[in-house]
């Protein structure tokens, strides 16, 4: 199960965080709710195809994807987000369950925005509709090892 490979790396990383077990939340919104967490604390992570390459953006749930600053950055001539069907066949996962993570974790380039570090804390959903992490956001932006550039307004 992706939550218990998560909280392995993580323990293993070092890093303390707080595990939230909460009903099935749909929308970044319900998610904040169920955690206790101001919205924009939400990290809100996105499978998207830009071009032929599926991608993983997060950025922070209380924006939105500026999709021409993802076409620029990679001078591609489209994105769309991955399918649920795509994206149950790459990661196993349903929408809103993806977690901010690349490499160990997904098998996707990681992009972040840098309103995700505007922000003490990051809280996500941890491979599933149910459960959630919240941790520092230094010990997020320490083992994402993302690029960061702006893709959100």
């Amino acid at each position: 199960m992706l939550l218990e490979r998560i909280r392995s790396w993580l323990t293993v990383e070092g890093v303390a965080f707080r595990e939230v077990h909460h009903e099935p939340t749909r929308t970044s919104e319900d998610s904040a709710r169920a955690r206790g967490e101001d919205l924009r604390v939400g990290g809100k992570a996105l499978v998207i195809k830009v071009d032929a390459v599926f991608r993983l953006f997060v950025l922070s749930a209380e924006r939105k994807l500026d999709s021409t600053a993802v076409k620029q950055r990679f001078a591609a001539r489209k994105t769309r987000f991955a399918t649920p069907e795509e994206l149950a066949e790459l990661t196993g996962l349903a929408p809103g369950s993806v977690p901010p993570f690349g490499q160990p974790i997904l098998p996707f380039p990681l992009f972040v925005d840098p309103s995700i570090f505007e922000n003490e804390r990051i809280a996500f959903n941890a491979g599933s509709l149910t459960d959630s992490i919240v941790m520092a956001v230094d010990d997020y932006r320490r083992l994402a090892g993302a690029e960061v550039f702006r893709f959100s307004v």
